[in-house]
């Protein structure tokens, strides 16, 4: 096994039986998690390539390049492994969220609003605990806004300090 280069990406390797890294989530291993966690179709990442970077930063990126590559970013930011429960990210949610079919909890607007702006919450949710998918009506349709976390009957949000938002109400 050989050690992770912090400062570099490595695309992940397909299977576990592929793993070189000790540690390293395997594609089958973030994809399987994805599924079973959220619901989503086992065909939502065909076309992407996942990418390490760091220790347990996952980036998902829309084409293929040589491995290893050093370059400063690829794609977007995905998923944090390598710690007890793994963690999507907000704009993971955001662009694949939309095809979830579990864990998703569905906000007021004015739990919205709240949960926007960096507020934990009590929502009504008789689910599993752990990061949820957090949506909210929008145009007609139910939309992910971002990634909350669910302990103790209790949603946390974990909104990026830099992506909060105060919103108004609309009059």
């Amino acid at each position: 096994m050989t050690d992770n280069d912090g400062q570099r990406f490595d695309r992940l390797p397909a299977t576990a039986a592929d793993r070189e890294v000790t540690g390293r989530a395997s594609r089958a291993e973030v994809i399987e998690w994805w599924v079973d966690r959220f619901g989503l179709p086992d065909d939502t990442f065909d076309g992407f390539t996942f990418w390490e970077k760091g220790a347990g930063k996952i980036w998902i990126f829309a084409a293929d390049l040589p491995s290893p590559t050093d370059v400063e970013g690829l794609g977007m930011t995905f998923l944090r492994t390598r710690q007890e429960h793994w963690k999507p990210t907000t704009n993971a949610v955001q662009r694949f969220g939309s095809r979830a079919t579990k864990n998703v909890i569905e906000l007021a607007p004015d739990e919205a609003r709240c949960f926007l702006a960096g507020e934990d919450l009590e929502p009504d949710w008789d689910g599993d605990w752990g990061y949820l998918i957090v949506a909210h009506e929008l145009a007609g349709g139910v939309e992910p806004i971002g990634v909350g976390l669910y302990v103790h009957d209790e949603l946390r949000s974990v909104v990026p300090k830099g992506r909060r938002a105060s919103l108004s109400p609309p009059e």
